[in-house]
């Protein structure tokens, strides 16, 4: 089934790019997230790792429905940009959970760790185990969208409902042409980025152009870990995670998905990886989000898909009340 969701969204766009400084991102910190951090401390692949999270109970008044959300961040964003979901989730009674994974933000960044989505799927299952939560519904955006489908491939009786916003690796980059490159190579390219590129990257890719000041606040949490005293791990690991990203696409399992299936997506949207390493003309091909979606919903069973035309890549932080009705209701279908 597929809903067509209008947007009644419509902003002045400011193509100048605004400098975020290096001290400004450098602030992003633990005080930047709505809720509380805890950590997991574990062993994995032979190291001492500490997983963060954010565990949020429907607020005062509120009569919790005894069910669980786990909300999967993007690769260029945290569990803090969960905020406006988290808020739409327990205000109608479902807890969130919401891990950094290791690799990223708050959470362990290890440069000796073997980063896969297997992997990552099992910590975080790890980490709900631990907590005493069975069958969650997971929600992930992006590459949070990738994890999620391979931990319901992974541990498929662990999972109650998939919703997958925008999610990556719908497509297969390298049989369409993508050259790959090596770690070094994507390293030495993540070493150059700062605040600047961030934005203007974002503003193309994610936002059709768009910019809105609020945005400016998730540039500075990506930015933070760049330029901050461990901004070298921190490309270290982002070229890591786009080699996994590139690597495993999970276009070709999608078939053995069988968790319930609902997918949100902002047809404007054309996040792709390796798009600069193309001629324009199969660029042009690529992160095709409007027809990746209807080809994805018809070949997981039952899956249904919900699109917002107007909107990119973070539906939810483009225009929350729309988004946040759509993803209310798909989780009411659970």
């Amino acid at each position: 089934m597929t809903t067509n969701i209008g947007v009644g969204f419509t902003c002045s766009v400011a193509l100048s790019l605004f400098l975020i400084t290096a001290s400004q991102a450098a602030a992003f910190d633990a005080k930047d997230y709505p809720h509380p951090i805890a950590k997991r401390s574990f062993q994995a692949q032979g190291l001492a790792l500490e997983m963060a999270y954010m565990d949020i109970a429907p607020p005062d008044g509120v009569a919790p429905n005894g069910k669980t959300v786990v909300l999967l961040h993007g690769k260029n964003f945290c569990g803090a940009a969960w905020e406006e979901t988290i808020k739409a989730v327990t205000a109608v009674g479902y807890r969130a959970i919401v891990p950094d994974q290791i690799g990223f933000c708050r959470s362990s960044k290890p440069r000796n760790y073997h980063y896969s989505f297997h992997d990552l799927a099992a910590n975080t299952r790890h980490l709900l185990t631990s907590l005493g939560i069975e069958k969650p519904i997971l929600i992930g955006h992006s590459m949070g969208g990738m994890l999620g489908l391979r931990f319901a491939l992974s541990f498929s009786d662990d999972v109650s409902g998939l919703i997958l916003v925008n999610p990556i690796g719908l497509e297969d980059w390298r049989a369409k042409g993508v050259p790959e490159r090596t770690v070094d190579e994507l390293f030495e390219a993540e070493k150059k980025t700062n605040a600047t590129m961030i934005k203007a990257y974002q503003q193309k890719i994610y936002y059709n152009g768009r910019w809105k000041p609020e945005y400016d606040r998730w540039v500075n949490m990506l930015a933070a870990q760049y330029e901050g005293p461990d901004g070298e791990t921190t490309a270290w690991i982002q070229a890591l995670a786009s080699k996994m990203v590139f690597s495993d696409p999970v276009v070709h399992d999608l078939t053995h998905i069988k968790t319930p299936t609902t997918l949100l997506i902002g047809e404007n949207d054309i996040t792709a990886i390796g798009r600069d390493r193309v001629a324009p003309d199969v660029a042009a091909t690529l992160g095709d989000y409007k027809a990746l979606s209807r080809q994805t919903a018809a070949t997981i069973k039952g899956a249904n898909l919900v699109t917002f035309p107007t909107l990119g890549h973070a539906p939810q932080i483009e225009d929350p009340q729309t988004f946040h009705a759509a993803l209310i209701a798909a989780l009411a279908r659970l």
